[in-house]
């Protein structure tokens, strides 16, 4: 009897293990789903500011510098390769576009540029889907790192190497307002 009562509480465990294992693969999963759909937007976004730039560019002789450093900021977002290098990456990318954006309300034949304008309306829809994938991708990376910090399942964590996942947070105060598109 005892025998059988040690086996089914042996199998129950064993259950739960499979179990949990089975939630860290699947939202581990999400995670990465969540920053590949994210990474997608940013590419996009880096694709877009050189063509931005360039239009710039054509009406402004003394903003080179300013422009230069954009540049330079995306060029380092794309090259970023890990997680924790392409979240902080972007954020410096981030912080970068508010002096772009400051340049066009410099310059009023720039804003009724055709090619401008839509660049600006493109650009403006890209940060809308880079706010919504951001949500998505922390909400998933709260459940992954609930289910590492949670007792019991920080047990398994540790014995497989689950670690938490970086939340993409805006740590500027200024940065957290909206972006404002308005060239």
């Amino acid at each position: 009897m005892i025998m059988i009562i040690i086996a089914v509480v042996v199998v129950l465990i064993l259950l739960w293990v499979i179990s949990t294992y089975n939630k860290f693969v699947k939202l581990q999963n999400k995670v990465e789903e969540a920053f590949s759909t994210m990474d997608v937007y940013l590419k996009k976004r880096y694709d877009l500011i050189p063509n931005l730039v360039e239009t710039i560019k054509g009406y402004t002789k003394h903003e080179s510098e300013t422009l230069e450093r954009v540049i330079n900021a995306r060029n380092l977002a794309v090259n970023a390769q890990s997680l924790d290098e392409k979240i902080k990456s972007e954020k410096n990318f981030q912080s970068m576009l508010g002096p772009l954006y400051a340049i066009s309300e410099q310059y009023p034949n720039l804003k009724a540029d055709q090619h401008f304008t839509q660049l600006q309306n493109e650009l403006q829809n890209i940060e809308s889907e880079i706010a919504n994938s951001r949500k998505y991708y922390n909400a998933v990376c709260v459940k992954f790192n609930n289910l590492v910090e949670m007792f019991p399942s920080n047990l398994l964590a540790g014995m497989f190497h689950k670690t938490k996942k970086p939340l993409y947070e805006i740590e500027d105060a200024a940065q957290r307002e909206n972006v404002k598109v308005q060239f």
